[in-house]
């Protein structure tokens, strides 16, 4: 996936709190489509690994949950965690970490990240098929920025962790901004 291309057409069955459903667990399925999520904002997307993992856990969720004001001020509408897991697993990891504004969006096949290209075996940590760990600023559901962890492969020995931290795209959304008011 690179800047300037369009994120292909998915759709991504979610579980939805829903009080009308009644008893212990108030949920519904909901099928959200890349539509659903992207079409008329600009939104920024990482994805990572897997939920409930250590570098995932400790640093890169809750550091896009944390600066989720300074990027709105930066003129990002939401910010979406994706992972290669299903929707119960995704909808408690952000109860666990106490998420209120970033939103998790459950590729459960891992249909979405194999279309971006991102999807890597990582069999030698018994996960299977996840997502390599990358981030986008997409505008409409165009890509307006590209930051992919280098070395994807699969059964990659590291976890590297970088390219798609919170600070990087801050920077580079900072750096944008005054590129623009320098015009």
């Amino acid at each position: 996936m690179q800047a300037g291309l369009k994120l292909p057409d998915v759709t991504f069955r979610t579980r939805v709190r829903d009080e009308s459903v009644g008893g212990p667990n108030p949920f519904r399925w909901q099928d959200m489509t890349t539509d659903d999520y992207f079409a008329g904002k600009r939104v920024i997307l990482f994805s990572l690994p897997g939920a409930f993992t250590p570098t995932c856990s400790t640093y890169q969720l809750p550091g896009f949950e944390d600066n989720f004001g300074a990027f709105q001020d930066l003129g990002i509408d939401e910010i979406y965690c994706m992972s290669v897991n299903d929707s119960f697993v995704m909808n408690k990891w952000a109860e666990a970490q106490g998420i209120k504004n970033v939103k998790v969006i459950p590729d459960g096949s891992g249909e979405f990240t194999r279309k971006v290209g991102m999807l890597v075996a990582k069999d030698n940590l018994g996960f299977g098929m996840r997502s390599w760990r990358y981030a986008a600023i997409v505008n409409n559901g165009i890509v307006e920025a590209w930051f992919e962890e280098p070395g994807r492969a699969d059964n990659h020995g590291e976890d590297p962790y970088g390219e798609s931290a919170p600070e990087n795209l801050l920077k580079y959304l900072q750096n944008a901004g005054a590129e623009v008011a320098a015009e």
